[in-house]
């Protein structure tokens, strides 16, 4: 862990004071952006928040910031899609007609470049900017920002951890407290008959596993020129690119990835995760929540959770640092919204550290704010925490740009099913592959 994230973390104290001004600094904005609108607006304003699914910690925390506000604004939120790629088309569709229904937004970041780009994202003001970057992880301001400006307000930074039963590992004589490869895993899984879980069909989720890999050898999608789709260069046929081809196919004919990889999705693993056959898995921090619960409903032994370990995700060459997934939500506030500078005073409430708190705690979303990583009810309820800070710590962004959803797309079909990769092969049909449809062509 850097040495400024240690100094950063030993002085709580310091940074819930500067929160709590910038608190204050916000509501000081809002008193006067509502003197200037003057006494004859018609009643209250209202924002609409669009969220996406959750276990209805955003509804209540916009009922929080109603009562919050004082009667200056109240905050109604309208659920989008479960998938995000749903959630972006029906957004889309909506701002490219200058909707003006539309104040907030929870955008998954891979989508807020194209959103950006756009002109369907109202400028951050620069005051507010200062607020909401305050005591922020690295990972989750970079995912808010598009050719060098942040362009949405940090909310929740997801991570990807490397989960393990500590009876396997201790079995296969891997020592845990120190980073393991791709292929210790892979071996330690195979000595022990047990699973190693990761997440192969074709969906979002691939692009997750393809990029976090290649992150970790030092390379990337693109590697070159993220905005001009005619220019856009592709970084799979390096030697970084190579050798993420390599890993994803060792681990898929392993033999230990299950039966059902080419299926396999977050949930799935998460399954297997909690079967008599578990060895290993990469995955989000929800696991441990969805554990606990089923303990709690009576149809999981205690036992089985007890025997969950986390650590880094791992390396693919020993002592190159991972970069692990980077995911969440941010929010955008619209263009065409007719209360901008209410929707901002909103989304710096949403996003206060005591929200991010109750978020985390209540529906297992990891906080963007690395204050909430001291409370003690995080440390309570999800005693890895100091390794999902230092997780996010390391996490690198999908690629940054404004196609996206060709990109992924493209990623997804050339590299599924993953088992089927040939790293001599696979890397120049995707960058073929891709590349022809950036330029427009051929279709996904």
């Amino acid at each position: 862990m850097p040495s400024t994230r240690i100094v950063r973390r030993t002085g709580g104290g310091g940074r819930r004071r500067r929160r709590a001004l910038a608190a204050a600094a916000a509501a000081a904005v809002l008193t006067s952006v509502l003197a200037a609108c003057g006494s004859g607006g018609g009643g209250v304003p209202t924002l609409t928040w669009y969220t996406n699914p959750d276990s209805g910690g955003q509804a209540e925390i916009a009922a929080r910031c109603t009562e919050a506000a004082g009667g200056t604004y109240r905050i109604e939120t309208a659920v989008l899609p479960r998938q995000a790629a749903a959630q972006r088309e029906q957004l889309v569709r909506r701002l490219a007609a200058n909707d003006s229904s539309i104040d907030i937004m929870s955008l998954d970041p891979p989508f807020i470049p194209e959103f950006s780009q756009a002109g369907f994202l109202a400028p951050v003001p620069a005051d507010v900017e200062q607020r909401v970057t305050a005591d922020v992880v690295q990972s989750a301001i970079d995912g808010s920002t598009w050719a060098g400006k942040l362009v949405a307000v940090p909310f929740w930074a997801n991570t990807q951890l490397l989960w393990y039963r500590k009876s396997v590992a201790e079995a296969a004589g891997l020592d845990m407290t120190r980073p393991v490869t791709w292929d210790q895993l892979i071996q330690a899984a195979q000595d022990q008959h047990k699973l190693l879980g990761v997440q192969g069909a074709r969906a979002e989720s691939l692009t997750v596993w393809f990029n976090a890999v290649i992150e970790s050898t030092g390379g990337s999608i693109i590697a070159k020129n993220s905005e001009d789709p005619k220019k856009i260069q592709l970084g799979l046929t390096t030697d970084a690119g190579v050798r993420a081809a390599q890993v994803l196919r060792d681990v898929s004919r392993s033999g230990t990835a299950g039966p059902a990889l080419s299926t396999a999705t977050e949930d799935t693993t998460a399954t297997g995760f909690e079967g008599p056959d578990a060895g290993f898995q990469v995955n989000y921090p929800f696991v441990w929540g969805r554990a606990l619960a089923a303990v709690k409903a009576g149809t999981m032994d205690r036992s089985v959770p007890d025997d969950f370990g986390w650590a880094l995700y791992p390396q693919v060459d020993a002592g190159t640092p991972s970069a692990p997934p980077y995911g969440g939500i941010n929010l955008g506030i619209s263009a065409f919204s007719k209360h901008v500078d209410l929707a901002y005073a909103a989304s710096e409430c949403i996003t206060s550290t005591e929200n991010q708190a109750y978020y985390f705690t209540t529906n297992g979303n990891p906080a963007s704010d690395t204050t909430v990583y001291d409370d003690p009810d995080v440390l309570t309820v999800f005693p890895m925490a100091p390794t999902i800070l230092q997780s996010l710590d390391q996490a690198k962004s999908r690629p940054q740009t404004a196609y996206y959803s060709e990109l992924s797309g493209g990623i997804q079909e050339q590299y599924h099913p993953t088992a089927s990769i040939d790293p001599e092969t696979t890397p120049r049909k995707a960058t073929d592959f891709i590349t022809a449809v950036l330029r427009k062509e051929q279709l996904l």
